[in-house]
Formats: structure tokens, C-alpha cells, sequence
């Protein structure tokens, strides 16, 4: 790093200050600044600065080299142009020894004008590796005089002692005389090319330290193909190696840089010819199948509904590649949904997942998979079912959602036969209303589920209900209702929906108080419309429904809750669509029940049953309620209450 020289100057163009940027860096005239790493740079306007070197001869020095810069205002110089505006370049002959700058401009003969020139105070000259600095035109005011610049030097064995005439010896002259510094065997001289003096490189097939004796070592030219080529065999030898084409082989010149060819019969190349032709046919068929494969994927996406998915930020378009890994070979078959098979996966990330056939997309259907799709990306939520990705490259697109590894509430209910207890079914009835709350409550577009029932109500491994199958769902604004293409499963329907085509959130209440009605008499709805019109006739003669009730849970302790509960679901029930409470008032009346159940206090229903009724605020905060701990072990109750 070597200073930067300056002169500058007052507004009457008289020298301030200056520096020549010299430094002894070179007394024993060993180093060259390198002519072919450095340049020279002069910054300046109305400057001339040059450098020179050498022995005297007709003039002082054996040669001068710099450049003039010149600018006729604050605006001629512009970054990074360096050609006589404000900033110019040369390159530097060789044997170049010191720094040391003539600033000409302050000289006779040369003494430019640099009255009233704020816009370049000063001059520089310096001396830089090349490709270390860019001009820029604010250096012409804002260069520090005490900036530095970094430069490379040429070295060379230059000890002017060896020669008895005080002159530097070259090769020729130094070879087999004392203090000769090639000691190395395999070692030879090399004339310095910056200056006088001579360097000592190791010999072709050698490296290593060719100023110690056994400095220079054997390179196995074999173990650097990339430096060494060979086409053939390599064997290495001292000093260098052999390449040959091995047995049945050969080359059209040295195998070293012409490649070895099997020595071929005519029988042999026909052989070859023709496996050549039947092997580019192959290529050429699989080819043209992997594009027909290609294309046939690219059809499919499109079918699909790929580009109007494509930009839904929530969703991870999963390509067929990726679903085959995501399922595997021996995938695990958990069920059949309404449109397929569905089958238990695994993501990269070791996350297990179930994949899930979704209808068959044409032009009449596109637009009711997309929606579809886009409902469930809307909903984020800890009790609806999560929509991962899909993948659209099938001929029937696949959904891949978040696993519930206890399967479905039917099945819990009625097939695998689950000891549940009280706590546990309130638990599951708490959460989905929640879900469907959360539907309901969107403020700018309120969703309709459209099938509730306990097939579409999945439990995961700590049985929290997640809400499922969102194939009948509809995005509706509050306004608008009419949903005719809409049908779910007549067990659950809204009657009121059946007759009219008119879908509504409190077509979901309905249908919701058919699940409550099955989690406490753990009847199945085959007879469903029957069986609700008999649970709603006792509630309306008798006020209870007692005998209805499953026996598991009919305990003397728990009667009060079901006929609660009972209660609740006789309401969702009413046919009269103005008559049934809306999803929050369901999710207050049983958050209410629960709290009541876990402190023992049934007054506390009774306190609050008028409010929630006539739909009014009944000072409870639902997310702290949903909140509170149930009573007992985190693990599902199965147990008996």
C-alpha cells in the first residue's frame, strides 16, 4: 500500500501543499513495480503528472511516462471515465523502482492556471494494481491526501556482489559460480523479465522449492488428469509419465492429446453401426414418450384448474413426481371418500399427511373444484381439517390435508365403538362448533358448509374435532343464499333447505344439532328424520327424552347435562328457521355447560340460559371459556364419568 501524491492549491492558484508520494520501500533495488499488475492513474484539471526511472543517458532518466488531465468545468468529469477528463491512465514500462511523482503542473513551462478552480482543488497521481480503482468525479474533491493505494512488485535474486564489476548478473553469467542460489537438483535458471537479476524455478516434472537442495520433488503427472492429460493408459515416470491407448485401442497421435479408439473390424463397426441405430431409436421413442408424458401433465394442470390455483399464495401445488414420493409405494389405505379412495402419506419432512381423491374436473366442474380448493386455503383454524396442496397432474386431482389419526367421529361413534365419556363428547361437540363459528363469523364473505355430519368431523390423536369435506360448501356474501346445486346427505338436510333451495348458515345449525343429537344417543341417522321427530315430540310432551339417550353416558350424575344438551339440539332442530340460535349462541351455550360441569354449578346454566336464548350478550368472553382446561388428564377420557 503505497501513498497517494498531491499538490493543491488556493483560490489564486498558488501550491498549498504537496507530496511526491514517496517511500523507501526499495533501497536494495530488489523489488520492480510490476509493468504488468499496475497502472498509472492522474486525477486533476489543467494537470500534467508523470513518472520516470532508469539510468542516465541522453537525459536524466532512462524514460518518463504519465498523462494530462484537464476540465473546463464542475461538470465534465463523470464517474467511471478515465481519458483525459478529469482523470486519465497509462500503463508503466518495466524496471520501474520507486513511487516518486513529477508534479509538472507547478512548473516552468508548465504552470497551468488554477485560479478560482474549487471543483478540483487538488492534483493526484498513483501508482495501482489494475482493476483496484474507478474513477469517480467526487475524488476530485473529496480524495483524502492521506489516501493509499495497493500495487503489485516483481522480485528477482539481484545481489549486485556476485559480480565482481558491480553489475547484476544474468543466467548466462551466474550459472556454476559461488553463490549461485539454484541449488535444487532438477532446478534452472530463469532470467528476471523486470529488470535485471534471475529467478529459480524446479524443472517440467518437478515442483516444489528450487532454492533447497532436494528442494524439487517427482510430480505423479497420473493423479492431475486435469493439468496432465492422458487419453489412454498413464504410468508415471521421473521427471514425467507415459500415456498409451490400452489392448484394442488406438490413437491417430499422441494419446496424450488424441483420443484412443477401439481398433474396430469391419464386422465390428457394422455391429457397432447398427447397435447405434437401434439405441438411437430407443432414445428417440422414449423421448417422444417423456414429451407425450409432459404434455399430457402440462393438459391435465391446465384441466385442473392449475392456472387459476397457481397464484394461491396458501396452497402448495404438489407435481406427480412428488405425489408418487409423497405416497410411496405401499401406501396405507385409510378409507373411501365421496369421490375415492383415500390414502395415508408422508412429506419430505417425515409430516404425515392423507391424500384424498377430489372430483373429476371438466369444463362443467372446474369452477366448483377451484372454489372448492380456495374455500379451504380461507380457513385457518385449529378445528377445521388443513388443506396442504393438491396436485393436478392426475386424471382425477389429488388433496393432501393434515392427518387425524382417529379417523372419523362415525366411526368412532359407531364403528370402532370408543368408550367416550361425557367430558370427551362435550369436548368434540365444543370444537366443531367452533369450526363452523368460525365459517360463519367470516366478516367479508361468510362460508356455508353445506354437510355437516360425523363423517365429515375427523379426530386427531388427542381427539379434537377438525371439520371436513368442504365439496358442498359455497362462498356466499351475507346477502345471498339461493345455493340450488348444493344437496347433502338426507339424514342431515335442512328441511327447510330441501324445500326451498335456500342454503343459509342456520341450514349448518340444523345438521349441527343432528350430530349433537347422535354424540348423546349414539344412534347412526339411517332413520334420521324419524328419530329427530320423536327426540323433539318427548322435549315438547314430557320435556325430556331420557330413554333415548346412550346408556354408557345415562348416569344419574349426568342426566342434567344431556337434558342440556338435549335441550340445545331440539333447537337447532326447529323447523322454523328464525327460531334456531346461530352457531356463536351453540358455541356459548355449551362453552357455559362445560364450565358449569367442571365447577359442579348448575345454577350457572340456569343464570345465563335466558340471555343466550334471546340472543343477547351474556358477558361471556367465548375465547377464554373455549380456553380453560378440561377437568382430568390431557389424554382423551375414556373412562367412565
Amino acid at each position: 500500500m503505497l501513498p497517494v501524491a498531491f499538490q493543491c492549491f488556493n483560490s489564486t492558484g498558488d501550491t498549498t501543499d504537496f507530496s511526491y508520494g514517496t517511500v523507501d520501500f526499495n533501497s536494495a533495488g530488489v523489488y520492480r513495480i510490476s509493468n504488468t499488475h499496475n497502472e498509472l492513474f492522474v486525477l486533476g484539471c489543467n494537470t500534467q503528472i508523470y513518472i520516470n526511472s532508469g539510468p542516465p543517458g541522453r537525459y536524466p532518466y532512462s524514460y518518463y511516462t504519465g498523462c494530462v488531465a484537464y476540465c473546463n468545468d464542475s461538470r465534465s468529469a463523470k464517474d467511471g471515465a478515465c481519458a483525459g477528463i478529469g482523470c486519465c491512465h497509462v500503463d508503466i514500462p518495466p524496471g520501474l523502482t520507486s513511487n516518486w511523482m513529477s508534479l509538472a503542473s507547478g512548473t516552468v513551462g508548465y504552470a497551468w492556471s488554477h485560479v478560482d478552480q474549487e471543483f478540483s482543488p487538488c492534483d493526484y497521481a498513483f501508482l495501482v494494481e489494475k482493476g483496484n480503482y474507478v474513477f469517480k468525479a467526487d475524488d476530485l474533491t473529496k480524495m483524502p491526501t492521506t489516501q493509499t493505494m495497493p500495487l503489485r512488485l516483481d522480485w528477482a535474486i539481484r545481489d549486485s556482489n556476485i559480480n565482481s564489476t558491480g553489475s547484476m548478473y544474468s543466467c548466462a553469467q551466474v550459472t556454476n559460480r559461488t553463490g549461485y542460489t539454484c541449488v535444487s537438483d532438477h532446478s534452472e535458471c530463469v532470467d528476471s523479465t523486470n529488470g535485471p537479476g534471475y529467478l529459480c524455478n524446479c524443472t517440467s516434472g518437478y515442483e516444489g522449492n528450487p532454492y533447497l537442495p532436494q528442494g524439487c520433488k517427482n510430480i505423479n503427472e497420473c493423479a492431475r488428469r486435469e493439468e496432465y492429460p492422458c487419453n489412454g493408459e498413464c504410468h508415471d515416470t521421473e521427471g514425467s509419465y507415459n500415456c498409451v491407448c490400452g489392448r484394442g485401442y488406438q490413437s491417430d497421435g499422441d494419446p496424450k492429446k488424441s483420443p484412443c479408439n477401439p481398433k474396430f473390424s469391419r464386422t465390428a463397426k457394422l455391429a457397432l453401426g447398427l447397435a447405434l441405430g437401434v439405441s438411437f431409436i430407443i432414445v428417440a421413442i422414449l423421448s417422444t414418450l417423456v414429451m407425450l408424458e409432459r404434455r399430457k401433465r402440462m393438459e391435465l394442470f391446465r384441466k385442473n384448474g392449475g392456472k387459476s390455483l397457481r397464484g394461491v399464495t396458501e396452497l402448495t401445488i404438489f407435481t406427480k413426481s412428488e405425489l408418487q414420493k409423497i405416497m410411496g409405494k405401499d401406501s396405507e389405505f385409510l378409507g373411501k371418500g365421496r369421490f375415492g379412495n383415500v390414502f395415508k402419506g408422508t412429506l419430505p419432512n417425515n409430516t404425515m399427511v392423507a391424500v384424498k381423491a377430489s372430483i373429476k374436473v371438466n369444463k362443467e366442474t372446474k369452477e366448483e373444484f377451484t372454489e372448492e380448493v380456495k374455500i379451504q386455503t380461507k380457513m385457518i383454524h385449529k378445528n377445521i381439517l388443513k388443506l396442504i396442496g393438491c396436485c393436478l397432474e392426475v386424471d382425477v386431482p389429488k388433496l393432501v390435508y393434515e392427518f387425524a389419526s382417529n379417523g372419523s367421529l362415525e366411526e368412532t361413534l359407531h364403528r370402532r365403538r370408543h368408550p367416550l365419556g361425557l367430558n370427551l363428547r362435550l369436548d368434540i361437540a365444543i370444537g366443531s362448533a367452533e369450526g363452523l363459528n368460525y365459517m360463519h363469523s367470516n366478516a367479508a364473505l361468510v362460508i356455508r358448509h353445506g354437510d355437516v355430519k360425523p363423517g365429515n368431523i375427523l379426530l386427531d390423536e388427542n381427539f379434537t374435532p377438525k371439520i371436513s369435506d368442504f365439496g358442498l360448501s359455497k362462498l356466499l356474501t351475507p346477502e345471498d343464499h339461493n345455493s340450488n346445486n348444493v344437496v347433502g346427505p338426507l339424514p342431515y338436510i335442512d328441511p327447510v333447505y330441501m324445500n326451498t333451495g335456500r342454503l343459509t348458515p342456520k341450514s349448518d345449525v340444523y345438521s349441527f344439532g343432528a350430530v349433537l343429537l347422535e354424540l348423546i344417543t349414539r344412534e347412526e341417522n339411517d332413520n334420521a328424520q324419524e328419530r329427530i321427530k320423536k327426540f323433539c315430540r318427548l322435549y315438547t310432551e314430557q320435556g325430556s327424552a331420557r330413554a333415548m339417550y346412550d346408556k354408557d353416558i345415562a348416569t344419574a350424575e349426568n342426566i342434567f347435562m344431556l337434558e342440556e344438551i338435549g335441550k340445545l339440539a331440539t333447537d337447532c332442530l326447529k323447523e322454523d328457521v328464525d327460531g334456531r340460535p346461530d352457531m356463536t349462541e351453540v358455541l356459548e351455550r355449551l362453552v357455559i355447560l362445560r364450565r358449569s360441569r367442571q365447577h359442579g354449578n348448575t345454577q350457572d346454566i340456569s343464570d345465563h340460559r335466558d340471555d343466550i336464548t334471546a340472543n343477547t350478550p351474556s358477558g361471556i368472553d367465548i375465547n377464554e371459556a373455549t380456553s380453560a382446561p378440561v377437568s382430568g388428564p390431557s389424554t382423551p377420557e375414556f373412562s367412565q364419568p
